[in-house]
């Protein structure tokens, strides 16, 4: 079943215990009374190796941009939202090891389970191959994301935050479809819409199919289902 997980990472690790205790979660020792090995000591480590990782990677990617800015990117790639998203994006809930209340009560899909889990298993990589192996995986997973951050400042990037606020709510990505477009070549309007679980949040035109899209996405920001607390 962990080769699965292997394969989702993009990684194979040599010391196949490192895997498991990163996907072991405390309550398993709990309930069956008898050291399993958890997760816990590997979320602190990884936490480390994820921030330095890729504090080195804004830092490089760019280049223009000021300690405050940097700090608020980084800050938001690190949130419990977004390390939400990039477990939830290798399927990690399917493969944790927990006890059977704690999978009775939802475990295997609760937020701060699936966090930790995933910086568990960065530390995991870290260990097992290194600083290089953990970059490799660390920044395939989050391309998307850096993507997102490079489309625009991060003060003024609602798309960024759209996708950061409903993947901590459901696996589902939000959809941008280009609706309509007007006018000559030289001064083209597009309008764009949002849509998530079937639903339309939001519209926006602009002189772009990428200013469309983020007008789209701030009105969907204002859209009840993204400011609800409910998924």
């Amino acid at each position: 079943m962990l080769e699965l997980l292997e394969s989702k990472l993009g990684y194979h690790f040599q010391q196949s215990t490192l895997l498991e205790q990163s996907v072991t979660h405390p309550s398993l020792s709990y309930e069956t009374q008898r050291s399993c090995g958890d997760n816990q000591r590997l979320e602190f480590l990884g936490d480390a190796v994820l921030q330095l990782i890729l504090t080195h990677e804004l830092y490089t990617r760019f280049e223009t941009f000021t300690e405050g800015t940097l700090t608020k990117l980084r800050s938001r790639m690190v949130s419990r939202a977004a390390l939400v998203h990039y477990a939830k994006e290798i399927r990690l809930g399917d493969h944790l090891r927990m006890g059977r209340g704690e999978e009775m009560s939802g475990g295997r899909s609760r937020p701060s389970t699936l966090a930790d889990a995933f910086e568990a298993i960065i530390a995991a990589i870290y260990l097992d191959g290194g600083y290089a192996a953990a970059r490799d995986v660390i920044l395939r997973l989050v391309e998307t994301e850096l993507t997102l951050l490079s489309e625009a400042p991060v003060d003024v990037n609602p798309k960024g935050q759209l996708q950061e606020i409903l993947q901590s709510k459901s696996a589902i990505s939000p959809s941008y479809t280009i609706v309509s477009q007007e006018g000559p070549d030289h001064a083209k309007n597009f309008v764009a819409k949002v849509e998530w679980g079937g639903e339309i949040l939001g519209s926006g035109s602009g002189q772009s199919k990428k200013e469309a899209e983020i007008a789209a996405a701030r009105e969907a920001l204002n859209h009840p289902r993204v400011t609800s607390h409910d998924s």
